[in-house]
């Protein structure tokens, strides 16, 4: 479904788009980077308002989102294209997909909000691809779901202009951000972006009260030697709060990064000492057999608060937000 996209301005027959960083200048019938956005004599249109690629109950672990509304589930919803062009991207057959050639499902913004409740699910979820491209979509989505009483989230790459995560913020509950590498040679080479702007994004979705947690996606031979888990969790506890919870994620070989061996478990276990050891409170580890690196424990007295068991999560040891043993206040949203 096509609708007038935000964030734009004219530039002699041409259009610039403002949405994300790269600031595509497009001419007449061409589209931008992300694929979806299109001049349209000389209007920028959304190619995909309310088109679904994939329409989903998920529980809201498996954003990962470890501290937001444990234990219950969102409407996973997602379209086609983005605006990085990850060599490693595990959703590449809807993040580079046309819109003209994919089929998907229209979803207006009061039907998505009824086929959550339909399903039980608590909350709405935009993942799967870059949900920021979608932006006018989410944003009418998320207007409904709240004044409903569901809870929203993203689960984005963070390459988004400020000014696109402010006007959303008031109607976005969370966010999980994926933060690539802290090389700017790693985002140019290998997701054709930037570092800078995505350290930005998390910033000011931090700033506008967005509860947020991060992933780092850990690839053999390319983010993963000791410095650069050392620059990451610095960060995180230096400019962010150590109290962010952070998830290392094993990489598995997918698109155009199939030579790349998969993340080991002794990789991630090393990660995880890192960031500990950077002060960094609360530390999961994903796309590994079951362990306790699942659970969320108590960082004054090491109470188990949360036990998680793949998707699934029990509240064992809080009460409300504090711990049951020590009173220790936890950063979740319940």
């Amino acid at each position: 479904m096509e609708r007038e996209a935000r964030f734009w301005e004219s530039k002699d027959g041409r259009v610039q788009c403002h949405l994300c960083p790269h600031e595509c200048i497009i001419a007449e019938g061409k589209r931008g980077i992300c694929g979806v956005r299109e001049n349209q004599d000389g209007r920028l249109i959304s190619l995909i308002y309310a088109s679904c690629s994939s329409v989903h109950p998920d529980p809201i672990e498996k954003k990962p989102l470890y501290h937001f509304h444990p234990g219950t589930s969102a409407l996973s919803l997602g379209t086609v294209g983005c605006n990085l062009r990850c060599l490693h991207c595990q959703n590449f057959s809807i993040s580079e997909a046309d819109p003209d050639e994919y089929r998907m499902t229209e979803l207006s913004p009061e039907q998505a909000v009824e086929t959550a409740k339909r399903h039980g699910c608590q909350g709405i979820a935009y993942t799967y691809n870059e949900p920021s491209i979608w932006w006018e979509y989410t944003y009418d989505s998320a207007e409904v779901a709240k004044r409903e009483g569901l809870y929203t989230a993203y689960v984005t790459n963070g390459f988004t202009s400020q000014e696109a995560i402010r006007e959303i913020a008031p109607v976005l509950d969370a966010a999980n951000i994926d933060v690539k590498s802290m090389s700017d040679d790693f985002y140019r080479d290998i997701c054709g972006a930037r570092l800078q702007p995505v350290l930005d994004a998390c910033k000011t979705y931090l700033d506008e009260d967005v509860h947020i947690e991060l992933t780092y996606l850990v690839i053999p031979g390319h983010n993963d030697r000791q410095e650069d888990i050392t620059a990451f969790s610095s960060w995180v506890t230096e400019e962010l709060d150590p109290d962010i919870p952070v998830h290392f994620s094993a990489f598995y070989p997918a698109h155009r990064m199939t030579d790349v061996p998969r993340t080991t478990k002794e990789q991630l276990l090393d990660a995880y000492d890192i960031a500990k050891e950077m002060a960094l409170q609360y530390v999961y580890l994903g796309n590994i057999p079951h362990g306790d690196y699942e659970n969320t424990y108590c960082p004054q007295c090491n109470e188990l608060l949360i036990e998680r068991h793949g998707f699934t999560a029990q509240i064992v040891g809080l009460d409300g937000t504090t711990c049951k043993k020590c009173g220790e206040d936890i950063p979740v949203v319940r």
